[in-house]
């Protein structure tokens, strides 16, 4: 394997594992609760920091320019959790609901294991996805309902 194939199977277990940690972050519990319950066997979780709740500064951009600046504050929970295998898992997710961040960490550490990531992928993730497509496609219909086209007519050689 040549450094430019390294390179590139390291780049797509990146992008492989933000997928994952976004999908993880936009989990309801409820859905996060139904996949540990439909876990064969319940792996034990050490937590290495929090839950925790805390603020992040969110900011936006405004203007022809889209000049940034501070938005407001919105409250975040983090988890991270050590498997007995080792695997170290991350999550952050909006709200205070601390249960949901630490379900997250251990999805994302069992995630990260070859012998478990079929079913965090078939359990959890491609249902999530699902959810949030078909919540896109609703969002862009009903607003598609409401578009309005304009146009300009020209009158005669003017």
């Amino acid at each position: 394997m040549t450094s430019a194939d390294k390179t590139d199977a390291a780049s797509q277990t990146v992008s492989e594992r933000k997928r994952a940690a976004d999908l993880l972050a936009r989990a309801e519990r409820s859905e996060l609760q139904a996949a540990w319950d439909a876990l064969p066997q319940k792996p034990v979780a050490c937590p290495v920091r929090g839950p925790e709740t805390g603020l992040v500064m969110v900011r936006g951009r405004i203007g022809g320019g889209g000049a940034p600046f501070n938005l407001g504050e919105v409250t975040v929970t983090r988890a991270t959790v050590r498997l007995e295998s080792g695997s170290i898992g991350h999550a952050q997710a909006l709200g205070t609901d601390r249960e949901k961040a630490r379900l997250a960490a251990v999805f994302d550490a069992l995630w990260q294991e070859e012998t478990t990531r079929d079913f965090v992928e078939q359990a959890l993730l491609s249902p999530i996805a699902a959810r949030i497509a078909a919540t896109e496609l609703r969002k862009a219909d009903e607003t598609a309902a409401t578009r309005v086209d304009f146009f300009t007519m020209v009158r005669g050689d003017n």
